[in-house]
C-alpha cells in the first residue's frame, strides 16, 4: 500500500508540473553539489554511497544507513561563479532518514547600465537554497523520499522566491549491486516574483540506472533526463558513465554528456565539451571527492567536496 501512494503521488506531481506554462528559469537549483554526481556527468539519481551530498540528485539516497554524517561543497563554476554547500543528514531509527542543506551561488560582480548605456555601478548577483530531505524505506530494496527548498534569487534590485518539491524512489539490489531509480525533480513555482512575469521551475521526470559488471570492482551508468520535452537528438536525453572503485573506500568514474556538448555547438566547444572526471576516496571517517569538466573552452568547472561520519568521531 505504501508503495501505491508514493506511486501515485509521483504521477499526480509529474501531471501537475507538465501542466505550468510561461518561461522555465531556476536552471541553478540542477547544478550538482556533489564531486561523485558530477564525474558522472552533473546529473545521477542512481549512485549508492554514504554520502549525504547524493540527496539533492534523489531523496530517496539517504537512508538510515548514513547514521549521522556533515558535508561540505565549493564549485568554481563558468566564469567568475563560486557556489558553496553544506549538508547534514541523520538517521531516524531503522527506517527513515532526515537531511537538511544549505547552497551558496556567488555569480560575481557586474557593471550597471542603464538604457541610455550610462553607468550605474557594480552590482552582484546570488542565489540561495534551503532545504530539507525526508526518506523512508519501504521495502527491503525499496525507498522512497521527498525533498522541500526554498529557493531565493537577488540580481541587483531585484529579487525572487520559489519552493521546490522532488519526490524519488530507489530500487536496490545488494546482491547484484544494481540500482534503479525515478525522479520527479523541480515541482512547484515561484512565491515571489522578479516582475510582472511568471518564470516557472525547470521541472523533469529522471531515470537512472547504475549496474556493476558481475564481481568486478567496474560499475556502468545511464541517466536519463528532460523526459518530459522532447527536442533535438534523442542522444541529448542520456549521460553515460563508467565507475571503478574497489571495495566501496574509492573510486575513480568517468561519463559524457551528449546534451552538454549540443548545449556548446555554437559557442566554442571543445574536445573535452560534455565529458567529466572525477575521485574520491574514503579514509576512517572522512571522505573526500574532486570532478572537473569543461563545458567550452573558455570555461573550466571544479567541484571539491569533504564529508565525515560523525558518530565515529564521537
Amino acid at each position: 500500500m505504501k508503495t501505491f501512494w508514493l506511486i501515485f503521488s509521483l504521477v499526480i506531481g509529474a501531471l501537475a508540473a507538465s501542466a505550468q506554462s510561461s518561461t522555465s528559469a531556476y536552471g541553478f537549483l540542477d547544478i550538482p553539489t556533489s564531486a561523485h554526481v558530477f564525474a558522472l556527468g552533473g546529473t545521477n539519481p542512481a549512485i549508492i554511497d554514504e554520502d549525504p551530498t547524493l540527496a539533492q540528485q534523489n531523496p530517496a539516497l539517504l537512508g538510515p544507513e548514513i547514521g549521522m554524517a556533515a558535508g561540505v561543497g565549493y564549485m568554481h563554476y563558468i566564469g567568475d561563479s563560486n557556489f558553496g554547500s553544506a549538508v547534514f543528514g541523520k538517521s531516524a531509527g531503522d527506517l527513515a532518514a532526515w537531511g537538511i542543506g544549505v547552497r551558496y551561488l556567488n555569480y560575481g560582480s557586474f557593471e550597471g547600465r542603464d538604457e541610455t548605456g550610462a553607468l550605474t555601478g557594480d552590482f552582484s548577483a546570488q542565489d540561495v537554497v534551503i532545504g530539507g530531505t525526508y526518506s523512508h524505506v519501504i521495502t527491503d530494496r525499496l525507498r522512497g523520499g521527498i525533498n522541500l527548498d526554498f529557493a531565493y534569487s537577488s540580481y541587483e534590485a531585484y529579487s525572487a522566491l520559489a519552493i521546490s518539491v522532488d519526490l524519488g524512489i530507489n530500487y536496490y539490489d545488494e546482491e547484484r549491486d544494481m540500482s534503479l531509480s525515478l525522479v520527479l525533480k523541480n515541482m512547484g513555482g515561484q512565491v515571489k516574483r522578479f516582475d510582472t512575469r511568471y518564470a516557472r521551475l525547470p521541472f523533469d521526470l529522471r531515470l537512472g540506472w547504475m549496474q556493476a559488471i558481475g564481481r568486478s570492482p567496474f560499475s556502468l551508468t545511464l541517466t536519463a533526463m528532460r523526459l518530459t520535452e522532447w527536442k533535438g537528438s534523442v542522444l541529448r536525453h542520456f549521460i553515460a558513465g563508467a565507475q571503478y572503485s574497489p571495495e566501496g573506500k574509492f573510486y575513480a568514474a568517468i561519463a559524457f554528456n551528449p546534451g552538454m556538448r549540443s548545449d556548446m555547438e555554437g559557442y566554442r566547444k571543445s574536445l573535452l565539451s560534455g565529458w567529466s572526471v572525477g575521485a574520491g576516496l574514503r579514509i576512517k571517517a572522512f571522505g573526500v571527492g574532486v570532478a572537473f569538466a569543461q563545458p567550452h573552452r573558455g570555461a573550466t568547472s571544479l567541484l571539491l567536496n569533504l564529508s565525515t561520519d560523525i558518530r565515529s568521531l564521537l
